[in-house]
């Protein structure tokens, strides 16, 4: 077989089987492949597409790569959730103890933040003590004792996707989504779950920004589970404004207790209970989505949610006493509010204009707001402060007038405070006229999606 030869194939929109795609993927990984020809590869990639079935066996090369987490030794189905990133995302911080208090066993790998917020595991680390790096053997005891475990992920989980993504990265093929699919899916499929749901995020804070892109995305990695044998679901959900009122990462900590506690913002109760009630379809432990909401409910009013996550953190080495008195938390040593009349300034509005709405955002731009505050990475070592962030106090649709408060930041730095206030009022386009609300669920995808078409 010749590197060469398959670059030319895929070139000229040829149909690539399993043999050449696990060559390309195993001769790079192995560093028999030169960068500068699977940089070619990929461009072909890039351009003419892969089917199903291509992506599908480029996703299974990457995840045979390394490692496979093998869970068969955890009793239940196994139901893990991933979703493509946003702003204000702490969504497995509620989904994990409600699943785990309803017995559906997760045993979930996350990785850390690189851009404008942290990952799962930096949030965690936010609780004294909670330690994110446990050995495999007590990571599978504790899911089958609790019922949940969140640690990060290994070294060697998917390294092809490592390497490609690197690359990809500075050839400008990114945004292709069989290339994304197969990234997702193969840390996915090597992380050893049975089903998987997927949150596919959409919007101004999201890699997708239409509805369109991330139709066909998440149609794509559902097709790629399917063909791997596992069920998957795909829910797209809204991220044109942050999830939930918190951004940064004790803040975000914060914030999923008050949800555990039933006092959660509604459009975080919203996708959280909706991806819970998904993954309860997918472990059968419900037999429709009426029933798996009001097991959600009844795990969060009964206080067994809560109880649960108290539980977890105990059992990774973290002071349970935080979860039920929130004020333990580290804090930012100063607060900056935002009102309507600093947005009102930034847009001119006129004097005598006193009361506008908040039209739309955007929303990447409110999470370079906790970047720059310093509650995210610029690279891969960059130090988090994970006090910092900003809570917003009105949401897209709501009114606000000159003496409203619209936000508070959080920092340690005041001049770090200022440019971040500065961003947040340029973020903002406001309105005389109250616009609609955007959906917050746009739509699930399953298997039966694909078969329709």
């Amino acid at each position: 077989m010749n590197t060469y030869d398959l670059i030319m194939k895929k070139r000229n929109g040829g149909i690539l089987d399993q043999e050449e795609i696990s060559y390309m993927v195993n001769g790079f990984t192995n560093g028999e492949i030169p960068d500068y020809q699977m940089a070619a590869f990929l461009m072909a990639v890039y351009f003419k597409g892969m089917n199903h079935e291509e992506t599908t066996m480029l996703t299974m090369a990457m995840a045979d790569s390394g490692e496979r987490l093998d869970l068969s030794q955890i009793d239940g189905i196994k139901v893990d959730k991933h979703s493509t990133g946003g702003v204000g995302d702490k969504t497995s911080l509620i989904i994990g103890p409600i699943l785990a208090s309803l017995d559906v066993p997760v045993a979930k790998m996350s990785g850390r933040g690189l851009g404008h917020t942290g990952g799962t595991i930096d949030k965690l680390e936010g609780i004294p003590g909670f330690q994110t790096s446990i050995e495999e053997s007590r990571f599978i005891q504790q899911v089958n004792d609790i019922k949940l475990s969140i640690v990060g992920q290994t070294a060697n989980l998917a390294p092809a996707d490592k390497k490609i993504y690197a690359l990809r990265d500075v050839t400008a093929t990114v945004d292709n989504v069989s290339l994304i699919a197969a990234s997702i899916m193969s840390k996915k499929l090597a992380a050893g779950a049975d089903a998987i749901v997927l949150d596919v995020k959409v919007g101004s804070g999201a890699f997708m920004k239409t509805v369109e892109d991330a139709r066909l995305l998440a149609k794509t990695m559902v097709a790629i589970g399917t063909l791997a044998g596992r069920e998957t679901i795909a829910v797209l959900t809204d991220m044109n404004e942050p999830l939930g009122n918190a951004v940064g990462n004790i803040l975000e900590v914060k914030e999923a207790i008050a949800c555990l506690k039933g006092y959660g913002e509604q459009r975080l109760m919203e996708v959280s209970k909706t991806l819970a009630s998904y993954m309860l379809l997918a472990g059968k432990k419900a037999k429709d989505l009426e029933t798996a909401n009001q097991m959600i409910m009844n795990a969060i009013t009964s206080g067994r949610a809560l109880d649960k996550m108290k539980e977890f953190v105990q059992a990774q080495g973290g002071d349970a006493s935080y979860i039920t008195c929130e004020e333990k938390f580290e804090k930012a040593k100063f607060t900056v509010e935002i009102y309507g009349r600093d947005l009102m300034q930034s847009k001119e509005i006129a004097a005598n204009q006193t009361k506008v709405y908040l039209n739309c955002c955007n929303n990447q731009e409110i999470g370079m707001v906790s970047l720059i505050l310093g509650g995210g990475r610029q690279t891969k070592d960059s130090t988090i402060d994970l006090t910092v962030g900003l809570e917003l106090k009105k949401h897209l649709g709501d009114w606000v007038e000159m003496d409203t408060c619209v936000a508070v930041l959080y920092g340690n730095d005041m001049e770090k405070m200022q440019e971040a206030k500065k961003r947040f009022v340029c973020a903002y386009e406001l309105t005389q006229d109250k616009p609609e609300h955007n959906p917050i669920i746009y739509e699930i995808i399953t298997k039966s999606d694909l078969e329709n078409e």
